[in-house]
């Protein structure tokens, strides 16, 4: 049996090398996701790189309605999150996103980048794992919807 990679390492992994994107997605900032200080608020950060995930898992042709109605709900079991530089009101930006397996987890790198110029905004890694009618599972469902997109 292989043996997994620590969070760690792949955190490092991460951070050392530039991981190809499967996936990105354009995005806007509303003026009520700001805070007091006119910049989009840390929390709201997480709503983006979730939007980006659900959008991606549609892509690969898993709504997340679809999967609930079949039992399935891949759940967030982590979040590391590098911030780099804010956003403000109607900054446009890009989401991207790169997805490996790590035993029974998902790991979901992703990187939001100010446009024009892609100056980094914030770097993240999400693990996700997959409840199955109430129980924790490899998600081998998932494994097979991201298969192709898999590294």
């Amino acid at each position: 049996m292989p043996k997994l990679v620590s969070q760690t390492l792949i955190s490092y992994l991460y951070i050392m090398e530039q991981v190809p994107y499967i996936f990105e997605l354009e995005m806007k900032v509303r003026d009520y996701e700001v805070d007091y200080q006119g910049i989009v608020n840390n929390s709201v950060y997480l709503n983006y790189l979730e939007h980006t995930r659900h959008e991606f898992c549609e892509r690969a042709g898993l709504s997340f309605a679809s999967m609930h109605q079949r039992g399935i709900d891949p759940v967030l079991r982590r979040a590391e999150i590098d911030y780099k530089s804010p956003l403000r009101s109607a900054d446009h930006f890009v989401s991207c996103l790169w997805i490996r397996r790590q035993g029974a987890r998902f790991v979901f790198g992703q990187d939001l980048y100010r446009l024009p110029g892609r100056e980094p905004v914030l770097k993240a890694l999400i693990t996700v794992a997959c409840i199955e009618n109430g129980r924790l599972t490899r998600g081998d469902i998932l494994a097979e919807a991201f298969g192709k997109y898999l590294q």
